[in-house]
């Protein structure tokens, strides 16, 4: 199953080429919903979907330069997100059969460091972030993300309402994605931090 090409995609390949931060978004937008249906097919897996979206368009825009030399971009996406989802899958199958040691993870991971280094950023940046927020929303935004608890959990643990806590996590969200954008490449920010909806 190929990916479909967008009818203006010669033209914004060429301008993100050249470092276009808008034609990227439109070339963003305009592939990924089919590009995750494509890749939750093969993995079932909502969370490995969207890691592998996040690593593919994280590469195209890291490699821009040398978009214009491709031919086919859509065929391009295709080839590098069916490659990156094989190397997922297989990557999970081993560790899930044959259980292999800490080193060899960290082998692994010292291959993946280039990746990973953008992700790190990313992490480190979040959590600079949120011991910047004020301590109320801090103490919700960390009930909700870290401990999974639900709006009415947590204002009953808190002895708020649960729009009171809607508002904190509202505020503090924002707060976080203004915080990532202003210390990272302000692209990579922007696939990290956006959500892969796609049905």
């Amino acid at each position: 199953m190929a990916i479909a090409p967008l009818s203006n995609e010669t033209e914004l390949i060429l301008k993100i080429s050249k470092g276009d931060k808008r034609a990227f978004t439109i070339l963003f937008e305009g592939y990924y919903k089919s590009l995750a249906a494509y890749i939750f097919k093969l993995t079932e897996s909502m969370e490995l979907t969207e890691e592998i979206v996040q690593d593919v368009f994280i590469k195209v825009w890291l490699k821009r330069e040398t978009l214009a030399e491709i031919n086919s971009f859509s065929n391009y996406l295709f080839i590098l997100s069916k490659n990156k989802t094989l190397n997922s899958l297989r990557k999970q199958a081993r560790y899930c059969t044959h259980f292999q040691s800490l080193e060899k993870e960290l082998e692994t991971d010292i291959r993946m460091e280039e990746e990973n280094d953008v992700y790190e950023d990313f992490r480190l940046l979040i959590d600079h972030a949120v011991e910047r927020l004020p301590q109320q929303q801090k103490r919700i935004y960390q009930l909700s993300r870290f401990e999974r608890l639900k709006y009415e959990e947590i204002a009953q643990q808190l002895n708020l309402s649960a729009e009171t806590v809607k508002k904190h996590m509202y505020l503090a969200t924002k707060t976080i994605k203004e915080y990532v954008h202003n210390h990272m490449d302000e692209v990579v920010a922007y696939i990290l931090l956006c959500g892969i909806i796609f049905f």
